[in-house]
């Protein structure tokens, strides 16, 4: 988790380049994170910031 959003907007385009799968950059309590977006759930409390698609060019 970080505070820095565009270090994770960073981390979240540089991961799903690497995995070729979609990634989400979500918001928990202030803190930014980042998953694939497959392994986040509907009932997941967080707020979904932005997904990154691998095949996108941002």
């Amino acid at each position: 988790m970080s505070h820095d959003l565009s270090l994770a907007q960073s981390h979240a385009f540089q991961l799903s380049r690497d995995l070729m799968v979609p990634v989400t950059v979500f918001e928990v309590d202030g803190e930014y994170g980042v998953l694939p977006s497959d392994e986040i759930d509907a009932d997941d409390d967080l707020s979904v910031i932005h997904e990154f698609h691998p095949w996108s060019a941002h």
